[in-house]
């Protein structure tokens, strides 16, 4: 009788499911948990402190797995070299849980210990892409593997500060790790975006424009390091301003009306938006016109939080070999994460004296919207694909 390997299912078939399922779940368990530490309901030990666990978690801890999942999978599609599966990736995925969990037994374990399991996971996440690159030449990767580990550099600015090893590091980490991110989904966005266009919409054909390309990743490059050096003033917003300008003009070359009947597109462009809409109110914030974290959030929150939940959405279907057509559920989850960004955003604007029933009607919509992704695709990310091939 033939006895399968415990890790040879489809589950650990290829990156985007694992992390994908991670990335779902982690949404829900981070989100909840910071909100029963925000209003006092949970009180718990931790490595961090709570409004630095909260932004380290959504960003190295969410994000992250999101990123892990699309590149592990993307890769392969574009060297032709397999990445992690199986075994191998089950135990990349331990790393990153272990990651998630230590920082609750401060109290147990050493700082350092729990500091050095937690750093571990990006330089190794970006060890084993660097493998399937090199083994094919592939110039192009090499950028994914430098923005791991500067993004590695702005995790461990953060650990130094907590270990008490430097002073006032974190801040900095924190925005390293912010702008590398936006980064990352300006260049996969100019990558996919156009490609998805074509594929979702018959008969369209677009033009990518190679100094728009590189303008909108320079500029946003240049509005972050400005910020991280905690340049303001006109300097920033005549920046943040430029990046606004590029990036919508950008967009606008790959923009087709049909996309709005589309949902897996329209999500897309909506998230690139919130992107866009980042770097305006950077500038406003710039000026002293309106709070700089509302440009934050909508970076985070929109962009982020729009971005990824439309891309696992759309990878998900396209790898699993089925249609490429968005579940009434997933419009819906589509719908209600712009709600979480516009209210999280926008509403503090006009009803600044509304801070913690926007906070906690922002974080609602947050977990309807990543509860219906699980819901749908937690069984797809599991299943063997419905074509018959592998992955």
């Amino acid at each position: 009788m033939k006895h399968s390997k415990p890790f040879n299912i489809p589950f650990f078939a290829l990156g985007f499911r694992t992390f994908f399922v991670l990335s779902g779940i982690s949404a829900l368990i981070l989100m909840i948990l910071w909100r029963s530490l925000y209003d006092g309901s949970l009180v718990v030990d931790n490595y961090f402190a709570n409004n630095y666990w909260h932004a380290h978690e959504m960003l190295l801890g969410y994000s992250v797995a999101v990123i892990s999942g699309f590149l592990l999978t993307a890769v392969k599609n574009w060297t032709g070299q397999q990445t992690l599966t199986g075994a191998g990736l089950a135990c990349l995925a331990l790393l990153w849980v272990y990651g998630r969990i230590l920082p609750f037994y401060s109290g147990l374990l050493a700082d350092e210990f729990i500091a050095l399991v937690e750093f571990l996971y990006l330089p190794v996440l970006a060890f084993c892409l660097l493998k399937p690159i090199m083994a094919a030449q592939y110039m192009r990767g090499y950028i994914f593997i430098g923005l791991l580990l500067i993004m590695s550099l702005g995790n461990g600015l953060i650990h130094m500060e907590i270990l008490g090893l430097a002073e006032q590091t974190a801040w900095a980490g924190f925005q390293i790790v912010i702008a590398l991110i936006i980064v990352m989904i300006l260049v996969i966005a100019g990558r996919v975006f156009p490609f998805f266009t074509e594929k979702g919409l018959s008969g369209t054909l677009i033009v990518r424009n190679p100094l728009y390309d590189a303008l909108s990743i320079a500029s946003a490059v240049l509005v972050f390091a400005l910020s991280i050096m905690q340049v303001s003033g006109a300097l920033l917003a005549v920046a943040a301003s430029f990046a606004t300008v590029i990036n919508i003009l950008r967009v606008k070359d790959w923009y087709e009306f049909r996309v709005w009947f589309v949902p897996l597109l329209w999500v897309l462009y909506i998230g690139y938006a919130w992107i866009i809409i980042g770097f305006f109110l950077t500038a406003l914030g710039a000026l002293g016109i309106i709070q700089p974290s509302l440009a934050l959030h909508a970076f985070t929150v929109g962009g982020i939080g729009v971005i990824t939940l439309g891309m696992m959405a759309r990878v998900s279907l396209g790898h699993t070999g089925r249609a490429l057509k968005a579940s009434q559920a997933m419009a819906i989850a589509f719908v209600l994460i712009n709600l979480a960004a516009l209210v999280r955003v926008l509403i503090p604007i006009l009803f600044p004296g509304w801070y913690t029933t926007i906070i906690y009607a922002s974080t609602i919509l947050w977990l309807v919207a990543f509860a219906l992704f699980a819901f749908v695709y937690t069984p797809i990310l599991s299943s063997a694909r419905v074509d018959g091939m592998q992955g």
